[in-house]
């Protein structure tokens, strides 16, 4: 890998995201298209740039991520895992505070699967006592 470029891959659900990280002006491509472009919901937005606002480097680095899998939420959270673990990489001083916030948890939670002779994972049919 070339000198300044950081590598990290960020997971959430079903989606993964890889996240290439370097000195820049703040610029994000996510798929070949603009942060605004692929992000639309401000909701996602702001769960992406958590880790980059807490560690004040918001236009400090450019980053290009390819995400693959999941929905747009899922996908939000891959990249917010990604940046924050590109980050420690990039400056381990700042693993303490990312830490502290989550950031570099993966947040494990899947859809769990179903059951044979239920409707869904959980639900059963309608109990008839007659």
């Amino acid at each position: 890998m070339e000198e300044g470029l950081f590598y990290a891959t960020g997971k959430r659900k079903t989606a993964v995201a890889r996240v290439w990280m370097r000195q820049g002006a703040g610029h994000i491509t996510i798929n070949k298209r603009s942060f605004e472009d692929y992000c639309v919901r401000g909701e996602d937005r702001k769960l992406v740039m958590e880790p980059l606002r807490l560690c004040g480097k918001a236009n400090q680095f450019d980053f290009k991520i390819t995400v693959k899998g999941g929905g747009i939420s899922g996908q939000a959270g891959a990249i917010r895992h990604g940046i924050g673990k590109a980050l420690i990489i990039a400056e381990p001083e700042l693993r303490g505070p990312l830490k502290k916030e989550g950031f570099l948890t993966r947040d494990s939670r899947i859809k769990e699967r179903k059951k044979y002779g239920l409707r869904s994972a959980r639900a059963r049919s309608q109990f008839s006592k007659r």
